[in-house]
């Protein structure tokens, strides 16, 4: 799977559309990027991921260019319509775990190494320090089942994989908890947060840095480790906290009320505690993982450029 010294390495990456997706696109236009990698970006329609016909062929065309061929892919593809998720749970499960299950066995044929992006979702939420990845997985909704099937589908097929799971994501691009706010700090004469749900919100530019910093390694057989990662960003809020500081960044002063889970149901059940241990991937692929709050003033400053 090692690359010669001269030649990029080919990057595959399912799922343009999404917010990981627009971020790794945004990367690849940067030069310190664009002359290690080369990027081939792919979504629904033209790549339908619970179709495992149009994965072969797309693996098996690409194995026909040498010169193209695949080094990494990275399944940036995601059903997360948390809620919805329990009444589309036939769509979930296709693309939350066939999708990356036909992606870990294409992966396999052709020796491609795949990274796979997963989530918290896939732990109750009822521990009191922050989840390592050795830690049983015990989802509490369709969504997190959904995500554990396709790692477990992912681990099982292929052990050149990299599963990195995340938390409470957003960015300068597509939905996001960050983009919601800032609308409903403007619109809105005051807002309701949950303050007992605990996490880390992470940064999807931080995300798609850390997956190109950690390829290099991962493709190099005799420093490679494999398996499962967690990333998020450091420290650790409320979705109550998380809106203050959105606020406090973009310079609102709409009143924000903290709430409880009880006073906000939704169809699909929450993890109260989603902190994630980032240990190993420090350890393992010496990654520099930013404040939560550094991320954040970051990615509020460039939606408050956006909208002037």
């Amino acid at each position: 799977m090692e690359k010669s010294k001269d030649k990029k390495t080919q990057v595959l990456v399912i799922g343009r559309n999404g917010q990981l997706g627009s971020c790794l696109h945004f990367l690849s236009e940067k030069p310190e990027v664009s002359s290690e990698f080369a990027f081939s970006f792919v979504d629904f329609p033209e790549l339908n991921l619970t179709d495992e016909n149009q994965i072969v062929s797309l693996f098996e065309e690409n194995a026909l260019k040498p010169d193209k061929k695949f080094d990494v892919c990275i399944n940036a593809a995601a059903y997360t319509a948390v809620d919805l998720a329990e009444t589309e749970k036939e769509l979930a499960y296709n693309i939350n775990a066939l999708g990356p299950k036909y992606l870990a066995e294409a992966c396999k044929k052709h020796n491609v190494l795949l990274v796979h992006v997963s989530t918290d979702y896939v732990f109750d939420g009822n521990s009191a320090v922050p989840y390592r990845e050795t830690d049983p997985t015990d989802p509490v909704n369709y969504y997190g089942e959904s995500k554990l099937a396709g790692e477990n589908f992912v681990l099982s097929t292929w052990e050149k994989s990299l599963i990195l799971r995340t938390a409470w994501l957003y960015s300068p691009y597509g939905k996001n908890f960050v983009k919601t706010m800032l609308y409903l700090l403007e619109n809105k004469d005051q807002l309701s947060v949950i303050e007992d749900q605990k996490g880390s919100p992470t940064s999807c530019l931080d995300l798609a840095l850390a997956i190109m910093q950690m390829i290099p390694t991962a493709l190099d057989s005799q420093k490679a480790k494999y398996g499962i990662y967690h990333f998020s960003n450091l420290g650790e809020t409320s979705w109550f906290g998380f809106t203050q500081k959105i606020a406090e960044f973009a310079g609102f002063s709409t009143p924000i009320l903290p709430i409880t889970t009880e006073q906000y149901p939704t169809p699909a059940k929450r993890p109260k505690f989603s902190l994630l241990d980032k240990s190993k991937i420090r350890e393992d692929y010496n990654i520099r993982i930013p404040s939560w709050e550094e991320s954040l003033k970051l990615v509020v400053e460039i939606l408050m450029a956006e909208n002037q």
